[in-house]
């Protein structure tokens, strides 16, 4: 495969898109080359040899030193068996080892499966089912389950990494001396193999697959509002056009650098984080583990260009106080998503930076695994109100009459579809939950209806409402959680929100709110009738809450979103 581009042009037409007078210096359609995701890294090599290519508490490796590795890994995977067409289940945090398994694996033909590194036995024996993997590479600290879970679906290999494999002396030997000792000892048995071991007899690099661009690269899982994981295949090509559109929008240059705070199981945070750097030429300082005190400190001493995250990680942010005073004059963007992003968590995190000298404005955008991460978001220099933005370069974007493919008019309320060369291949093994989701319209392309409500406007900003799934049907009329729950976080009184539906025998459903209430303020029977007035004299009657459950917090889900299906359960 040569490294011909395609140009985005190809996908679109010349439909009218209203949102391209608001793109500024960045192009309409953009070039995509047409490589694997191992051969845009080498690409990248070659251009920036002697850049760097990442940072891991302090160890760095340029992108020679970071090729080099990915070779010499994709020897060692092949002679534990890896060969092409096959999957490695992959349950490791932002470290190395993951960056390094993913370009080997790509390398050879190999789809990585990512999951969540501490996700339960039960879990990852679904997630190897789903994903046919008969390879894991995890984590030791986290070996009991991954032993449980191999046990129950029986694997050739189970590969185990240390998180000092590639920590700097002497990082790595106080981390052994304090968190280590803490840490559950892998059993010796030769079923395990070692990552360093891997890495030190690794033979000589094999030839290259031939890997095409629509060939599987990664399986990343979403289980949306059924809290039943699906496998989400995604091709080089899906995933080196996304690096290219989030680059292009951020304006990302060689040299920049970016906090990869978010997990490689999440498209987010493999997509924007870490691949779209990496194709650029910029460097990828590997966050593990979040914390506020931690990261804010990072910021302090790392200087990154970019932050990427979700609205928790920018509220922890904003209230963290070794960051008020701190210079952050060198922060170029600050992007959001996988959540909505609250007007008071984005005010505080601005008011934040523009103390520090950088005068940013946080963007919020949209996407979904489906399209491995963003597809839309907020441009550099505009904003506009309650907005997540409009559609990146060469992908189209349209809100139809929900189960129509009929395409509405600005400012009414139905499902947003999208099409562009982001959008996935389909659902692993699950042809009617593909076609469902992927359909042809009367123009002739393939649209992937996304599940979520939303409005656009006459000038292609595109808002989101809801859920189609989290919508609320109360007396025949529709209600959009979301609504009601930006209404309750402008009272004092109320630090976090969920609006849910339960069952109602006259109304079908009756809306819930079940609120965190701020330090000082007392739940109870006063405060809920002082809330539900407060509804009252921003909504229209049938979307305010019947009734106010108090909550000491929210649960959250592992990559730190509010938990609604199981608020949903509990609550039925």
């Amino acid at each position: 495969m040569g490294e011909t581009g395609v140009h985005g042009s190809s996908w679109l037409g010349c439909e009218s898109r209203p949102w391209l007078r608001v793109y500024g210096e960045v192009p309409s359609s953009l070039d995509y080359p047409e490589l694997s995701l191992y051969q845009a890294l080498r690409r990248t090599a070659e251009r920036f040899p002697d850049a760097p290519a990442w940072d891991f508490f302090g160890r760095t490796a340029t992108y020679r030193e970071f090729l080099a590795l990915v070779d010499r890994c994709s020897g060692g995977l092949r002679e534990l068996g890896l060969t092409e067409g096959s999957r490695l289940l992959i349950a490791l945090p932002t470290c190395p080892q993951a960056l390094l398994a993913l370009y080997a694996a790509n390398r050879i033909g190999v789809a990585g499966a990512f999951i969540h590194p501490l996700s339960p036995a039960r879990e990852i024996a679904l997630y190897l089912r789903t994903s046919r993997a008969r390879h894991v590479l995890g984590l030791d600290a986290f070996h009991p389950a991954l032993r449980e879970a191999v046990a129950e679906v029986p694997v050739e290999r189970l590969l185990l990494a240390r998180i000092t494999d590639y920590m700097p002396f002497p990082k790595g030997l106080a981390f052994r001396i304090t968190k280590g000792r803490a840490l559950p000892r892998a059993p010796s048995d030769p079923s395990i193999q070692w990552w360093h071991d891997l890495m030190a007899s690794a033979p000589e690099p094999p030839t290259p697959a031939p890997v095409a661009p629509d060939d599987a690269a990664v399986i990343l899982f979403s289980g949306g509002t059924t809290g039943t994981p699906k496998g989400i295949l995604l091709t080089n090509r899906n995933v080196v056009c996304q690096g290219v559109q989030a680059a292009a929008w951020g304006q990302v240059a060689p040299g920049d650098s970016i906090l990869a705070i978010l997990p490689l199981f999440h498209g987010f945070g493999l997509g924007v984080c870490v691949n779209a750097f990496l194709m650029g030429g910029g460097k990828v300082v590997l966050v593990p583990r979040f914390d506020a005190a931690t990261v804010a400190q990072l910021i302090r001493r790392k200087r990154p260009s970019y932050l990427v995250g979700v609205p928790t990680l920018y509220e922890a942010l904003a209230r963290e106080p070794t960051l008020r005073g701190a210079d952050l004059s060198f922060l170029k963007g600050a992007f959001c998503g996988a959540d909505h992003l609250p007007r008071p968590v984005k005010e505080q995190f601005e008011a934040l930076v523009a103390a520090g000298g950088s005068g940013l404005k946080l963007l919020e955008g949209y996407g979904l695994t489906e399209t491995v991460t963003a597809s839309m978001c907020m441009p550099l220099s505009k904003y506009r109100e309650g907005s997540v933005g409009v559609p990146f370069p060469d992908t189209l974007a349209k809100v139809v009459a929900v189960g129509t493919t009929d395409e509405l008019p600005p400012g009414e309320v139905g499902e947003l579809c999208i099409h562009g060369p982001t959008v996935m291949k389909g659902y692993l093994d699950s042809p009617v939950e593909t076609a469902s989701t992927l359909r042809a319209h009367p123009d002739g392309r393939i649209w992937l209806h996304t599940g979520d409500l939303f409005t656009r406007d006459a000038d292609g900003f595109f808002y989101f409402r809801e859920r189609l799934k989290r919508m609320i049907k109360s007396s025949g009329m529709n209600v959009y959680p979301g609504q009601v729950e930006e209404v309750l976080l402008r009272h004092p009184a109320v630090a976090e929100a969920l609006v849910i539906g339960v069952p109602d025998e006259k109304q079908v459903e009756r809306v819930r709110a079940l609120v965190v209430p701020r330090a000082g303020f007392a739940p109870g029977e006063a405060l809920e009738a002082e809330l539900v007035a407060w509804c009252r004299r921003h909504l229209i009657l049938w979307s305010c809450p019947r009734e106010v459950v108090f909550r000491e917090r929210l649960p959250r889900t592992l990559i730190g979103k509010v938990d609604v299906h199981r608020l949903r359960t509990e609550q039925a």
